[in-house]
């Protein structure tokens, strides 16, 4: 049985590495077709879960890899190209990826310490902040909107996504968020990359003893992700994007690096505490959360197995990810960036044919759109999750 375990937690760190490296490819998708096959795993349906935790937790640290050095980001690593990609300009883009993964590190401390107060506290309180949950969700949404500098175009973008969101809601489309954000995020910073004339230079690949944060920044993103991530781990609509935003502003003398160790940290502490928050109120925050709720009712043993397989699985991709991104950084000078942002375009789009038909390919090129509108207007593109935000708020809005 021990033996089995373990290679479902190999297993899944290869596939998240693979998931992470293909721009688009989910691993909401992957976890869907885990649990159609789960019928072959009667004899112990926690085999299923380790790989779709250990598959979950790899891809988070691999996805800044594609995110950082191509400009195809998923939904939890968006907010990562423009700090990424100017870095990688100035021929630091291993540094940008280091960054993350030092933060995703952080963020795997900040779980372990959550994990007790989620499951003694969110209980007791979850059925009040149900009451108060659209409150919430409008005062994130106002504070992403008066953060930008143009607020009257950044309120126009949130607005337009938003709508954008709900329309998709009523649409039957498979798989809606992947050609919804793989348009908001994905492909408008692809076409970007293409109509620019990027060369990318060589790379600088320091050790990673030069690129340890020091204690100061260690200290004051863990802080900042302490006091920005909880909530966006069990409420709708707010996820990492939302998170790193309200952290940014605690940290002192902001920075790209910090800011991208920040984002690093928030998307471990969002997906690590979602299973948590299914065990201690029942409610599935994120797609591999929810494929784990099909599969079994989690019990305190099998929360301490996951956290077990969260913590083994992040020192693996930690590394995995740095041999990975020392290549991309040797070889990124060498190759046609602008090509490369075509095929990986023309990747993205049939995977978003392939998996939400010919209606998700017509939804992903309205936010495709929508995206570049959002760019050449300089307004946040945080702005852009108001297609997740306003909807919830609606949906959470108390009939008066």
């Amino acid at each position: 049985m021990i033996i089995e375990l373990f290679l479902a937690l190999i297993v899944g760190i290869l596939i998240g590495t693979l998931t992470g490296l293909l721009p688009g490819f989910h691993i909401n998708l992957v976890s869907a077709i885990i649990l159609s096959f789960s019928s072959f795993f009667l004899f112990s349906s926690l085999i299923p879960v380790i790989f779709i935790v250990s598959m979950s937790l790899t891809h988070t640290f691999i996805a800044f890899i594609p995110s950082i050095f191509l400009g195809a980001p998923d939904e939890d690593t968006s907010l990562s190209v423009l700090p990424g990609h100017q870095m990688l300009i100035n021929r630091k883009g291993y540094e940008a990826l280091v960054s993350s993964l030092f933060g995703c590190l952080i963020g795997i401390s900040a779980v372990i310490i959550l994990a007790p107060l989620f499951i003694l506290i969110l209980p007791q309180i979850f059925s009040y902040l149900k009451f108060v949950m659209f409150l919430i969700l409008l005062l994130a949404s106002i504070y992403m909107i008066i953060k930008s500098e143009n607020r009257l175009v950044s309120l126009i973008i949130f607005f337009l996504a938003g709508f954008l969101g709900m329309a998709s809601l009523n649409l039957n489309i498979k798989d809606t968020l992947l050609p919804l954000l793989s348009g908001l995020f994905g492909s408008s910073s692809l076409i970007t990359s293409i109509t620019k004339e990027n060369k990318i230079p060589n790379q600088i690949i320091p050790s990673l003893k030069e690129l340890k944060p020091k204690a100061k920044e260690i200290s004051e993103v863990f802080f900042a992700s302490l006091v920005s991530s909880p909530l966006c781990s069990f409420l709708p609509a707010l996820g990492s994007s939302q998170a790193a935003v309200i952290g940014s502003d605690i940290i002192s003398e902001k920075s790209q690096k910090k800011f991208l160790m920040l984002l690093g940290a928030v998307n471990i502490i969002v997906l690590g505490l979602s299973f948590v928050t299914l065990y201690s109120i029942g409610k599935s925050r994120t797609g591999a959360a929810a494929a784990v709720s099909e599969l079994i009712k989690i019990s305190p043993q099998d929360l301490m197995i996951i956290l077990i397989v969260i913590t083994i699985s992040s020192i693996f991709s930690f590394f995995t990810a740095i041999f990975i991104g020392k290549f991309f950084s040797r070889n990124i000078s060498k190759i046609n960036y602008k090509i490369v942002s075509i095929i990986v375009l023309i990747f993205l789009s049939f995977i978003v044919f392939l998996f939400s038909g010919f209606l998700g390919f017509l939804l992903f090129l309205v936010s495709t759109f929508l995206g570049l509108t959002a760019i050449y207007s300089g307004a946040r593109r945080t702005n852009l999750m108001g297609a997740l935000m306003l909807p919830s708020i609606l949906f959470y809005l108390p009939i008066l």
